[in-house]
């Protein structure tokens, strides 16, 4: 299984998450310049190479209108921007709909905690430290850079989120930032002497959103690591560090959640899905039930990580009106998986290739068929058909 460990000994924050993952791609320098040409607005990202207490990384400064933002977004801006407006400059950019999808969900997060502390709507919600366009740029690099990697699994290290207090738009606070805390909530985090902030709340978004276990590197064959240095010069290697690399893993305990509901459209039902994946649940079903007084009902069933329940419990009370959820412990077996580039004459699509218990199967991205299909007016059916004549053509040359 294709397994991405990320260290965050030293927090997190959008750009150091960036560079760490740069760092993983065949040829970095070249991802870089994919990043410049996505068309986010007036944005240029910049890597060079940087040594922080001895070790060498990747620093990615992000300039918007040939100026760079001033520390992890923790300085008012005069740019406010809500989450429509996001969600705009988002369409319009040069990606996959699926990295698309993961900056949107990884907003909703942020705009959902600062709803949450400032006691507005998420509607009423206008960005000022995590809003600005290098937020933007950071949190689609990441997207966009897991979406490269295609890692079947992602797990990260214990959050280090610094202490002490931050200077933001509304005066002092205590670290971690409210937003962030809330962001965190159920994940494993400590502080410690260093005096600072260590996890933005952008930092913490994209890792609620794509990590899927917290706890000690596994057992792991690495292939690659990466080091993204942040900005601030500390007592530490102030990075975060990606290892990728195969784990023997095929089988985990999981956390089965249920609920019965009859009294829910099926539209609302699937609003709750949407949440419950957006949440970071591994799958999500119903089932059609009967329940009493001859009522035709629906079972919401969600397979979770044990240390992602608390937060998948919230989202089931917050979007169904179930009063009670069960819970069950259960094991999951699963073929070890692993992501390809198959090269067709209309362009490159990613292949997902499962194997183990004596079988393998592969299935190729649809948002990757459907962009290629609609690229070059062509059915996805023809798409599929020239992966085919490819994959012959290479077997030919061998």
């Amino acid at each position: 299984m294709k397994t991405l460990y990320l260290d965050c000994g030293m927090g997190a924050a959008g750009d150091m998450l960036t560079a760490a993952l740069t760092e993983l791609m065949p040829e970095p320098a070249k991802f870089v310049e994919r990043l410049n040409s996505i068309g986010i607005p007036h944005v240029k990202f910049t890597a060079e190479k940087v040594s922080k207490c001895g070790i060498m990384g990747t620093h990615i400064s992000v300039t918007v209108n040939g100026e760079e933002e001033n520390g992890h977004h923790d300085h008012e801006h005069h740019h406010h921007t809500s989450v429509s407006d996001i969600a705009q400059i988002v369409e319009k950019l040069d990606i996959p709909e699926k990295v698309k999808a993961d900056v949107i969900a990884v907003y909703d997060i942020i705009a959902k905690a600062e709803s949450h502390v400032h006691g507005k709507p998420v509607t009423e919600i206008h960005f000022h430290e995590v809003g600005t366009m290098d937020a933007v740029a950071d949190i689609t690099a990441v997207c966009l850079a897991l979406y490269e990697l295609s890692p079947d699994m992602i797990v990260s290290s214990p959050v280090h989120v610094g202490s002490g207090s931050v200077e933001c738009a509304h005066g002092i606070l205590p670290v971690p930032a409210p937003a962030t805390e809330y962001i965190l909530r159920g994940v494993p985090v400590y502080g410690g002497s260093i005096k600072t902030e260590l996890c933005t709340p952008t930092g913490a978004a994209l890792l609620r959103h794509f990590v899927k276990k917290f706890g000690d590197m596994p057992v792991i064959r690495v292939s690659a690591a990466g080091y993204g240095m942040g900005k601030k010069d500390l007592e530490q290697a102030n990075c975060v560090r990606a290892v990728i690399g195969d784990t023997d893993e095929t089988s985990d305990t999981v956390i089965l959640l249920s609920c019965n509901i009859d009294d829910m459209t099926a539209e609302d039902i699937s609003y709750a899905m949407k949440n419950l994946f957006a949440g970071g649940a591994l799958d999500v079903y119903t089932y059609a039930i009967g329940m009493k007084k001859s009522r035709m009902g629906t079972m919401l069933c969600v397979i979770c990580n044990a240390d992602n329940k608390e937060s998948m419990l919230r989202i089931i009370f917050t979007h169904t009106t179930t009063i009670g959820v069960r819970e069950s412990v259960t094991k999951r077996h699963t073929l070890a998986r692993h992501s390809e580039v198959v090269t067709t004459p209309y362009g490159k699509v990613h292949r997902k290739v499962s194997t183990g218990y004596g079988v393998t199967r592969m299935k190729y991205e649809h948002d990757d068929l459907e962009r290629l299909a609609s690229a070059n007016f062509v059915s996805i059916d023809e798409i599929r058909k020239s992966i085919v004549k490819s994959d012959r053509t290479d077997d030919d040359t061998e």
